[in-house]
């Protein structure tokens, strides 16, 4: 499977990248209705970051990601607007889930991040696409 290039300004490029985060202490919070709202809401935020998604999955404790987007994004700064826009919206429409989190934190404070190439895409996304499953 071969993916496809997109072309800027002077420069070709095909960047895609599989990120993961979980909850703070690994709580159980994306259940029923707050599940659809973070998807809904992770779908705008990626949006306006200029972020396509290849796949999404959001877990009860952990996000599931695999995005495509341009080289000059700077990737930490991205993660770090998902995760604190996020929380702070979360908190803001669905301040119930407060009473869960020790200290007010939704997120643990890391994450994982790995580049994904012409050979590993279809796996990984299928990876993601199957989370619901296992």
């Amino acid at each position: 499977m071969s993916k496809d290039v997109t072309y800027g300004r002077g420069y070709v490029y095909s960047l895609q990248y599989h990120i993961v985060w979980t909850t703070k202490y690994r709580k159980s919070i994306f259940i029923g209705a707050i599940e659809t709202d973070v998807k809904n809401y992770l779908i705008k935020t990626l949006k306006s970051l200029d972020m396509n998604i290849v796949a999404m999955e959001i877990m009860p404790d952990y996000i599931h990601l695999l995005v495509d987007c341009k080289p000059q994004l700077r990737l930490s700064d991205a993660i770090k607007i998902l995760k604190g826009n996020t929380a702070r919206w979360l908190f803001l429409n669905h301040p119930e889930i407060k009473k869960q989190l020790w200290g007010g934190h939704l997120w643990n404070p890391s994450y994982f991040v790995a580049t994904v190439s012409d050979r590993s895409l279809k796996q990984v996304t299928d990876y993601i696409n199957s989370q619901k499953t296992k």
